[in-house]
């Protein structure tokens, strides 16, 4: 069901994502260096194994898990969490938990647009990305 996901998909706009970054705790620079990064992320499956990296002129992250097995993670902006990424509905949605908060982030994919869309307490970010070519 992630193969649904499997490409590489470049940032074409954001909303919301200051306030979902201000409620993280982000730092005022580095909030501004967010608002203005246009990451490419690319999703990869290897047998059971999930991949999505994250590529930008500011910093690169990458992340590996199995679907349904809780794991730790170290976020962009250095969180320490841990992490559960499930297939719901045709969504792929991880979780993070760290210091009794939790957020998630939930991918839909609708042909060559991927929708991000995250939610900690009551804001909501939406991130939308366009398959590369």
């Amino acid at each position: 069901m992630a193969e649904a996901f499997v490409g590489t998909w470049n940032l074409k706009n954001s909303e919301n994502f200051d306030e979902y970054m201000k409620l993280l705790g982000v730092s005022f620079p580095v909030r501004k260096l967010g608002n203005m990064t246009k990451p490419t992320t690319i999703i990869a499956v290897e047998g059971d194994t999930v991949t999505v990296k994250t590529r930008s002129s500011v910093k690169n992250t990458e992340l590996s898990f199995k679907l349904g097995e809780e794991f730790d993670e170290t976020t962009a902006d250095s969180r320490n969490v841990k992490s559960l990424v499930t297939i719901e509905n045709g969504k792929m949605v991880h979780i993070q938990r760290w210091d009794g908060k939790e957020t998630s982030l939930v991918r839909e994919v609708n042909d060559n647009a991927l929708t991000l869309t995250l939610t900690l307490g009551d804001v909501v970010s939406t991130r939308a990305y366009e398959r590369a070519e």
